[in-house]
């Protein structure tokens, strides 16, 4: 329960839902092999990239001498914020917040450690938002209903851009200042071949996403490559993700068979579904309310707006949220309390901004 709650709670769900509907053919069709082998190949890809030391790599370069205060922090902030939109909320998350704590304790900067991982978790929530492949949730509706790519980016890219300056301006709760950041030797993969062949699976991933190469495909060459480069990154992926996804699938998919239950859901989307979206989010997290609330409705506008900017707000929100929060406890002089007071008093902001601006612009 401690180390896949989600995925725990999404089973539980799954297996009270199998009482109403007894198991059958029926099961095989709610499940979108599509989505859970775009997110496995996505996450295999990164994970490659990851090991190599590419990002950190990248870092480093941009990071390292003297810097002002808040260029700095920005430069931190805006790190998962565009990463993000390439290799998940998530990995962004797990990559750079270590990465800024570390150059805090470098540089004597530990007290504003609460404010830099809170902006760094929300920079790379709604930097996520994006791309079809920044999220679970992104992917699976851009999936699910066939969004044009121009329709998908017409979409999100005003709320993206409204973001950036938003993360400029919060720097200015920093006072000014000169450091100077010094980073340990930061190395790439000596085996750039690696490299080279995961930047290029990568760009089949894209490929796959967009529909010009079929998934089937990509998930025979993304394993092939994996068996004969590197057997052992098998063993480090987020099959904890692809098992949640296969809960949620059958889950929402019993929901959408009792009568009952699928015409209350019906009735609540046709009111407002950003708003639904947005608040079921909060209780359930983005990527199960994105699958569930999907067999629903056809407003894929509602519901992808509603479960991207769903991710602020309360920490389970998103699930990236809880990440960079068990990263920060990791580190030395840790506030739990304090810091997730100042996460709910941003989250809430933000929320309250961004769906506010969904509403009374009518997305």
């Amino acid at each position: 329960m401690k180390k896949e709650p989600v995925l725990m709670i999404s089973a539980i769900c799954m297996v009270i839902s199998m009482f109403f509907v007894p198991p059958g053919a029926a099961y095989i069709d709610y499940i979108d092999f599509r989505v859970l082998a775009l997110l496995f190949c996505l996450m295999a890809v990164v994970a490659g990239l990851q090991r190599h030391g590419l990002f950190n790599w990248l870092a480093a370069r941009m990071l390292t001498g003297e810097k002002q205060r808040r260029m700095l922090f920005l430069l931190l902030i805006l790190l998962p914020f565009f990463s993000s939109m390439l290799v998940t909320n998530d990995v962004a998350l797990i990559t750079f917040v270590p990465f800024a704590l570390l150059i805090l304790d470098l540089t004597g900067q530990q007290r504003f450690a609460i404010f830099l991982v809170v902006m760094q978790t929300v920079a790379a929530n709604l930097g996520s938002m994006a791309t079809p492949v920044g999220n679970p949730q992104n992917l699976y509706l851009y999936s699910r209903f066939q969004i044009p790519a121009g329709a998908f980016f017409l979409t999100v890219l005003p709320y993206t851009l409204v973001t950036l300056p938003l993360l400029a301006l919060s720097v200015l709760f920093c006072p000014r200042g000169t450091l100077r950041v010094s980073l340990p030797e930061t190395a790439l993969s000596k085996n750039r071949g690696h490299i080279c062949l995961y930047l290029s699976l990568f760009v089949l991933c894209l490929l796959s996403v967009f529909h010009v190469l079929h998934y089937g495909l990509l998930l025979a060459v993304v394993c092939a490559a994996l068996a004969l480069a590197d057997r052992s990154l098998y063993k480090t992926l987020d099959y904890g993700l692809l098992l949640t996804f296969v809960c949620f699938f059958i889950f929402a998919g019993n929901i959408g068979a009792i009568g009952g239950v699928r015409l209350f859901l019906q009735n609540l989307l046709a009111w407002q579904p950003l708003v639904t979206a947005a608040l079921a989010s909060q209780v359930i997290s983005n990527v199960p309310a994105a699958v569930l609330l999907s067999g629903f409705t056809q407003d894929w506008r509602a519901l992808l707006l509603g479960t991207d900017i769903g991710g602020l707000g309360t920490p389970i929100a998103s699930l990236a949220s809880l990440i960079s929060f068990r990263l920060y406890l990791k580190s030395n002089g840790a506030n739990a309390r304090r810091y997730m007071a100042v996460f709910l008093a941003v989250n809430a902001a933000g929320l309250l901004l961004f769906l506010s601006a969904a509403v009374l612009t009518g997305r």
